[in-house]
């Protein structure tokens, strides 16, 4: 008989996002505050005794291979690493859309690894699986550790941060951001001078990558335009969508309600605790 369990993997938000160089391996060093939203893909995990891995979408995906699926590889990693024999039909319901800066990939992989931690009763500390996320890239660590967060680094260097949690309109302005193309653009900023926390929190910082992908991708600059009129707006990660800060759910669905019909849009409210955990 079949066991479902049932895990959430939350959105994020970058509130801010300065670069401050580029290593010899190509990443680079930034700056970045992320917080969760309560706005998540949905997992559901049936262990299996064969060891077998296999990953299905609900929705109208893409097919993925088990080389560019974050969710297969990340249980590929933790069975590897733990050497368990057992293994997992996993489902997914992709609600965070793709390629929107808002992390749905890392944070299914983050979630895969938490799950299957717990259901194959590994025990892992929570050190040792962002480690393993790690490997897939840079934001599955603040996914495991499920806290909102101060990062460096390549934006693995976390330090726990206690934010507002107020309401945020999403807006997906339906164009997909390529983040090799803005990270690799000639005009990106990429000496951005370090602030402090102090800073942020009086509003020192912007997103070093808003204007570079202004110029490449209109449909975000007419996206931030028309939702600065109401809050100010600010593109998260490389785009594409953007949000602004309502202090009010009310208000925030009000803005909702005049949205262009050209793009996609939704409520969530910011939370410094992962819906994951």
């Amino acid at each position: 008989m079949k066991t479902i369990t049932r895990f959430l993997a939350p959105a994020k938000l970058n509130l801010f996002l300065h670069i401050t160089s580029r290593r010899a391996d190509g990443y680079h060093c930034l700056q970045t505050v992320f917080q969760f939203l309560d706005y998540c893909d949905v997992l559901c995990f049936n262990k299996r005794n064969d060891g077998i891995l296999s990953c299905h979408y609900s929705n109208n995906m893409p097919h993925l291979s088990p080389e560019q699926d974050l969710i297969y590889r990340a249980a590929h990693l933790l069975q590897q690493y733990s050497g368990t024999p057992l293994g997992a039909d996993i489902q997914v319901e992709k609600k965070i859309p793709i390629g929107g800066g808002l992390g749905g990939g890392s944070s299914d992989a983050a979630t895969t690894l938490l799950a299957l931690n717990k259901i194959w009763q590994l025990h892992l500390p929570y050190v040792i699986l962002a480690e393993i996320g790690l490997k897939l890239g840079a934001d599955v660590p603040v996914f495991v550790h499920g806290t909102a967060a101060w990062a460096e680094g390549i934006g693995e260097l976390l330090t726990p941060i206690t934010l507002d949690e107020p309401w945020y309109l999403i807006i997906e302005p339906g164009c997909h951001v390529s983040t090799a193309e803005i990270f690799n653009a000639k005009d990106l900023t990429r000496e951005a001078l370090s602030v402090t926390m102090d800073e942020f929190f009086a509003g020192q910082c912007k997103n070093v990558c808003e204007e570079v992908v202004r110029c490449r991708y209109p449909p975000v600059g007419e996206a931030l335009d028309w939702l600065s009129q109401y809050s100010p707006a600010r593109l998260t990660g490389t785009g594409a969508c953007l949000f602004a800060r309502f202090d009010d759910f009310a208000l925030a669905k009000a803005v909702l309600a005049e949205l262009p019909s050209q793009w996609q849009g939704f409520v969530a409210q910011g939370k410094n605790i992962s819906p994951a955990r």
